[in-house]
């Protein structure tokens, strides 16, 4: 297994409001919520160009050690926002008990449209840092700590108020060397060393075709093309029994192939960045189901058997070209699949969404080059969606989950 640094650190509400500090927030019984003392603010959507008066409450983190120089910053939430509710997302970096960056925003979110537009905030960049869309790229500062700050918003005549649940955030380095990387990882699982009980396992996860979308649907970042990370949450939220119920999804006109993957990639949407693939997006958005749901990222895929083993499947990104993965015969920058198993063999087997039809979606690929293009292509980021009820795979000494 690769030892490249990775820790993932999350914050649960109501416990761990007073581990950071709250201006204008009371703990409730589900989370964090604005009280009598939120301050005003006023702001304007840059997407629909309209200005309203919202209550506002903000809750900053510890600062937070992780032991290392950190490249990359990522950070995930679960939040409930009534109608007239958003929430904003920031980070900044510390190194050495100073703040060596200042607080970039990595989202703003909610999860209907009604009160703003949800979108990343595009053209942050300095000597220090930069923000790609959902993740905050440390380029000049050096890092070894983080702080997350969550602003909760609620429009003055909204009937009801936001509630924060949690807020983590993934640090990482770069991965070292990922071909090298996963041919020693393909190597010690053929070698059948440190196996977890996830080979010769793959869970019934439902197939569905992203390109069943394509014909005609011009909305949310265009269908067939683009809908691989709403449509794999979509089979993860299936799978968990979990996804949304028809009256959720009955404004979808006409209903289409399969009205729940449009109604994901609608509450999916980053409005800046123009599809909807933001990751933790993606994974709020699931949390508004009733499931547990976070953005991580893994070292190998033997750290990915764990979930396997304990029944969890997991989305994953990757990014290759044509033949580089036998089996996968397309180019893509980035791309989400469903990890759904392993042969006896220790090979992935996937659900793919990028197929003409649900029966083409099953593949299974050979497990080196595989995992060479997941680490090289998001650095190994996995969204964990899962029901409370579930328990985590116990955690590595340096925990990314």
């Amino acid at each position: 297994m690769s030892g490249r640094d990775i820790t993932y650190h999350r914050f649960r509400f109501p416990a761990d409001r007073d581990g950071g500090r709250a201006d204008g927030l009371r703990a409730g019984p589900d989370g964090l919520t604005p009280d009598g003392d939120a301050g005003r603010v006023t702001h304007t959507d840059p997407h629909s160009g309209t200005t309203a008066e919202y209550a506002a409450g903000t809750w900053t983190s510890p600062v937070t050690p992780v032991g290392f120089a950190v490249t990359e910053l990522v950070p995930s939430w679960t939040a409930d926002t009534p109608p007239g509710c958003w929430l904003r997302v920031e980070l900044r970096g510390w190194a050495d008990g100073t703040a060596t960056t200042g607080w970039y925003e990595l989202g703003h979110w909610a999860a209907d449209d009604s009160a703003v537009h949800r979108a990343s905030v595009p053209g942050q960049e300095d000597d220090r840092a930069r923000v790609a869309a959902d993740t905050l790229r440390l380029t000049g500062a050096t890092v070894t700590a983080w702080q997350v700050r969550v602003t909760l918003l609620r429009r003055l005549d909204a009937p009801a108020d936001p509630v924060l649940r949690t807020v983590g955030v993934v640090a990482s380095t770069d991965p070292a060397t990922t071909a090298d990387a996963g041919t020693a990882d393909a190597s010690t699982a053929k070698a059948g060393v440190g196996d977890t009980g996830a080979w010769g396992r793959v869970l019934d996860v439902p197939r569905y075709a992203q390109r069943l979308h394509a014909s005609g649907e011009t909305r949310w970042g265009g269908g067939g093309d683009s809908w691989c990370s709403p449509t794999c949450v979509s089979m993860v939220l299936d799978y968990w029994g979990a996804g949304p119920t028809p009256d959720r999804y009955a404004w979808v006109a006409p209903p289409g192939p399969r009205p729940q993957v449009v109604h994901a990639a609608r509450h999916c949407y980053d409005h800046a960045f123009g599809g909807p693939g933001n990751w933790p997006f993606n994974t709020a958005y699931a949390a508004t189901h009733g499931v547990d749901a976070f953005v991580t990222r893994l070292r190998s895929l033997a750290e990915a058997e764990r979930f396997v083993a304990a029944g969890i499947p997991l989305i994953v990104s990757a990014a290759f070209t044509a033949g580089q993965v036998p089996g996968l015969d397309y180019d893509t920058r980035g791309h989400l699949m469903v990890l759904a198993g392993f042969t006896a063999e220790g090979d992935p087997v996937l659900n793919d969404p990028y197929a003409p039809d649900d029966e083409r979606v099953r593949r299974t690929v050979p497990r080196a080059p595989f995992e060479s293009a997941w680490q090289a292509g998001s650095g190994g980021i996995a969204y964990v969606l899962r029901p409370e009820s579930t328990p985590l795979p116990p955690p590595p000494a340096q925990a990314n989950w």
